[in-house]
């Protein structure tokens, strides 16, 4: 089982991930995760915090000599805003004579959208500082790092994730992209929203321009695809097996996204059973099965059938507005204009690439299930041993 978690707060000293169960002997390279972390940071939209972070991982556990040794794995991001908060958010008890640095930055206008009031209420706090550190989506660079781990596994086996916007605000590309489209835009690390039409990028930018110039935020939609995937993912034998479900939680887990799909999932409420099927043929020259389509987004009764996987995630806009929006302070109970946080104002391609990492854990978890493994070598032979039977189907 690949488990993961992370810790940190957006501006204490760093952020943490933690992953267990790799197998032995996997080739790891720092290069490409600090790739990852840094298209997190890309992207029109973003703000004045992508100027001070230059996210790069350290490995301080579980890789030895470039490889997975079998056990966890830390890995330690730096946030170089900590020193500007170091004395507002010590870890020591402050002295308790006087105001300290800390009351300085509390938060009692808790903003609407975001997790301060709910939080704050929960953990009787009546400062939405500690809540909202926590909450924010500066977590993702950990889920980044981790998930970077994840790809290069899936890799061994040849299987590939990519993400690109297929919505920024009011401006959709209403057509379907192709996999070599996503993957060029995908590694195109200069493109500003990573979409994959050139004229609809533009529309998108200046949709992004629009929220900027009013002071507000604009939301989107990013699709995530995982190329080249065997068959009999997951399983449909229980309810918490079925890997689209699994998918689900993952991509709802990412700040901000309140909506997600599996291929045409949207559309296909609103058809018939006749024109949302896959149909099956048989290539007998290739000995294999084929699909006239894939509606249903490469997973079919919580198991992958071969298809690519196709997830769409819906992300409201941020929350955070230089136009302040109505709250209640938590204090005086009196009417209040939500506080400023810096903020992005749009975050679609960043979260594309948070939702890449999280799918990409995912899915490692399942082919650790399917094919097990305590080093590469074994899992590869367990792979390559069902590979033949299904072939020979």
């Amino acid at each position: 089982m690949l488990r993961f978690y992370t810790a940190g707060e957006s501006h204490g000293q760093a952020l943490l991930a933690f992953v267990s169960g790799l197998p032995a002997s996997l080739p790891v390279s720092v290069d490409f995760i600090n790739h990852e972390l840094h298209r997190r940071q890309l992207g029109y939209g973003r703000g004045g915090r992508q100027k001070i972070e230059k996210d790069k991982a350290e490995i301080f556990a579980g890789v030895r000599r470039g490889e997975t040794i079998g056990a966890p794995i830390a890995i330690r991001i730096e946030n170089r805003d900590w020193a500007n908060w170091e004395k507002i958010l010590p870890v020591e008890a402050l002295p308790e004579s006087g105001v300290g640095t800390a009351d300085l930055k509390k938060l009692v206008a808790p903003r609407p959208g975001h997790a301060d009031l709910a939080g704050s209420q929960k953990f009787n706090f009546h400062d939405a500082r500690y809540v909202l550190e926590r909450a924010s989506a500066r977590e993702t660079a950990a889920r980044v790092a981790a998930g970077a781990l994840a790809k290069q596994l899936l890799r061994e086996f040849g299987t590939e994730i990519a993400s690109h916007s297929v919505q920024v605000g009011h401006v959709k590309l209403e057509r379907a992209a192709t996999w070599n489209e996503i993957w060029m835009a995908n590694g195109d690390i200069e493109s500003p929203l990573r979409c994959v039409d050139p004229k609809v990028q533009d529309r998108m930018k200046a949709e992004v321009d629009a929220a900027n110039t009013a002071n507000d935020t604009v939301g989107g939609v990013f699709e995530v695809i995982v190329h080249n995937v065997p068959i009999g993912l997951g399983s449909h034998a229980q309810w918490d097996e079925k890997l689209d479900g699994r998918l689900a939680q993952a991509i709802l887990s990412i700040q901000a996204v309140k909506g997600m799909e599996i291929g045409a999932g949207i559309a296909a409420a609103g058809s018939n059973g006749s024109e949302v099927q896959d149909e099956i043929s048989y290539d007998k020259a290739a000995k294999k099965f084929r699909r006239s389509s894939n509606r249903a987004g490469g997973l079919e009764g919580g198991i992958t059938n071969g298809e690519d996987i196709v997830i769409r995630g819906y992300l409201k806009p941020i929350s955070t507005l230089r136009k302040p929006l109505g709250t209640a302070d938590m204090v005086t109970k009196e009417p209040i204009q939500a506080a400023y946080e810096r903020s992005d104002w749009c975050v679609v391609p960043a979260a594309g690439v948070a939702a890449e990492a999280m799918v990409a854990l995912v899915l490692a978890d399942a082919f650790l299930q399917k094919f097990g493994g305590d080093s590469l070598p074994e899992m590869r032979r367990n792979f390559e041993g069902y590979a033949r039977q299904v072939e020979e189907f």
